[in-house]
């Protein structure tokens, strides 16, 4: 990922210049590339002390895959060694320890209000080291999954019965399933080998072991797709009635299997394939009943509450275990290294998995978050969902209105048309047409040092 220049308000008159509409997707603020080795190396009771922790989210990273997608730029490694599994489950077990000890070493005991397991694949552990997972999520992370939103990712290949029913029984209410195209012919442009009946009877398999939201994932703007095919994976996923369906644009990175095409490179014919394609996708799912909750987001109105929104993962309490997740307090992010190459990959898992219980007491890699980013962060994820941004709220927090803290920045998502009603009331909005390029306003939201680190990152 590449940071862009902030745009400047328009002058009077004169038609802003044009942006790209999809610069990046922005999951997280600030990006892990703008993390740093943090030299003080602060303790977690330290860094966790006086923090709220009333209403934590639990984050469970298994950085593992049977196969890694053309697109895929995150941290996962194909296959896993025997006993390399293990490994790594004994690892995450001695941070899970000692991270609920520094959690609550000032006296106040945490307590989790979600919880999500991610990767690479959760479920390609098997049945009995998912059940292991949950123990350590539960028993060492000190978690009740069965009383809070659990939130798990699965491929088809992985989502087997017999894992599924683990799932179930330990309280999973949300099960995500990288469907990415219902045409075998694009899921193989997409360097994701799998064919449509293997999918269906994964999704079959899903839905009888009733889990109680369906999430789907699809993505446009694969090599050879055109609004028919994209029609039909859409058709297909709604015949399952799915609780949530992701829409994801496709994005070519370095170091990835597509990353041999110009990544990054303008490709104005592209961008405009990807728009059309989202909003005929947009239109189509609003046309079925489904409700935008961000550009990527839509759910059912039936479905029930699963703590899943987009911006779920900026929130702050966020405690990341496994060697590729992160953590959030309000004034610290933090980490392990972070890699794209498959060999670094490999290297940060090893060094993982043979770290002692103390090794996790420290906070080793990540990026300080001081007022101004605070403000950024929270004006960026509120404005990318669709319900926009509550001016009360950002006031009550930061004692300012973010007109005032960011009034080049609206000025200028105003002048493209990007910002719905009137930008001086009590809620800010993206417009249909700002929410399509979401992809280009979090960016602009970037602060210059951000930016500036994400640049000077490099790539492994």
């Amino acid at each position: 990922m590449t940071a862009t220049a902030t745009p400047e308000a328009a002058p009077a008159g004169a038609a802003p210049a044009s942006v790209r509409p999809y610069e990046a997707y922005v999951y997280a603020y600030p990006h892990k590339t703008a993390y740093r080795r943090l030299p003080a190396r602060p303790a977690l009771r330290d860094l966790w002390a006086g923090q709220p922790k009333d209403a934590l989210s639990l984050y469970l990273h298994i950085p593992f895959c049977e196969v890694r997608c053309g697109f895929c730029n995150l941290f996962t490694r194909i296959g896993a060694p025997d006993g390399l599994t293990t490994a790594y489950l004994d690892a995450l077990e001695r941070q899970a320890r000692t991270v609920r000890e520094a959690l609550a070493a000032d006296g106040t005991q945490p307590r989790f209000a979600a919880a999500a397991f991610g990767g690479g694949t959760p479920t390609f552990l098997t049945a009995r080291e998912l059940e292991r997972l949950c123990d350590i999520a539960e028993q060492a992370a000190g978690a009740d999954l069965r009383a809070v939103p659990l939130s798990v990712e699965a491929s088809p290949p992985t989502a087997t019965a017999d894992r599924l029913a683990v799932l179930a029984e330990r309280g999973t209410t949300r099960l995500s399933l990288g469907v990415q195209s219902f045409v075998d012919r694009e899921a193989r442009s997409a360097v994701r080998p799998q064919r449509r009946a293997d999918v269906e009877a994964a999704l079959g398999r899903i839905r009888d072991a009733g889990i109680p939201v369906l999430n789907i994932d699809l993505i446009y703007g694969i090599d050879g797709q055109t609004e028919d095919t994209w029609r039909h994976s859409l058709e297909a996923a709604l015949a399952w009635s799915p609780e949530e369906l992701y829409l994801y644009p496709l994005y070519v990175r370095p170091l990835t299997g597509l990353g041999r095409r110009a990544a990054d490179a303008p490709d104005p014919a592209w961008d405009e394939q990807r728009l059309r394609l989202y909003r005929h996708g947009r239109d189509l799912l609003l046309a079925a009943g489904y409700r935008q909750v961000s550009m990527r987001m839509f759910r059912r109105p039936d479905a029930p509450a699963s703590a899943a929104d987009d911006h779920a993962c900026q929130t702050d309490g966020m405690v990341g275990l496994g060697c590729g997740a992160r953590s959030y307090t309000s004034t610290l992010h933090y980490s392990f290294d972070y890699a794209v190459e498959m060999g670094e990959i490999r290297r940060i898992i090893d060094d993982y998995v043979g770290r002692p219980a103390r090794d996790f007491e420290r906070a080793e890699i990540g990026r300080h978050v001081d007022g101004d980013e605070a403000r950024r962060r929270h004006l960026l994820q509120s404005l990318l969902q669709a319900d926009g941004l509550a001016v009360s709220e950002y006031r009550a927090r930061f004692g300012t209105a973010p007109q005032g803290d960011f009034p080049a920045e609206l000025a200028s998502f105003a002048a493209r048309g990007w910002l719905a009603g009137d930008t001086t009331g009590e809620r800010l909005r993206l417009s249909p047409e700002g929410l399509a390029h979401s992809d280009a306003v979090g960016p602009a939201l970037f602060s210059p040092a951000v930016r500036a680190a994400m640049a000077a990152y490099d790539r492994k």
